[in-house]
């Protein structure tokens, strides 16, 4: 909960049930790709954003027009190993060309296209 940026929002409405993710840790020291999730329920009105006394209140957000959704996402699997943000740069001009993480690393919710989801997925078992 809490997203507050409209690329991000953008991208979690698109989102379907049964859509895969990557749950990666990005406020840590070393920033990775840890697990595989999939999105549970599609994009719903973040509540968060209407509640005066929670954290994450936005009074321009509107129950009628509301500004901010968010998805529900499960489980899936914890990769092999950590594929971190150093590794993935390495492929920066190569294979990962297109991968957003690596042009916009503050966006918190990103596209990843079929292409760079098999090869990243493909770096789990390359160490």
């Amino acid at each position: 909960d809490g997203v507050r940026n409209y690329v991000a929002r953008n991208n979690m409405r698109e989102m379907k049930e049964g859509d895969e993710c990557f749950f990666y840790h990005s406020s840590c020291k070393v920033p990775a790709c840890v697990g595989i999730c999939e999105v549970a329920v599609e994009a719903a009105v973040d509540q968060t954003a209407l509640d005066s006394k929670h954290k994450y209140f936005d009074a321009k957000s509107d129950p009628e027009k509301p500004r901010w959704y968010g998805v529900e996402v499960k489980y899936v699997r914890q990769l092999r190993r950590q594929i971190t943000l150093e590794e993935l740069k390495k492929h920066k001009d190569g294979k990962l060309a297109g991968l957003e993480l690596l042009h916009k690393a503050r966006l918190s919710v990103q596209r990843v296209s079929k292409q760079d989801w098999d090869f990243i997925l493909s770096l789990e078992i390359d160490e």
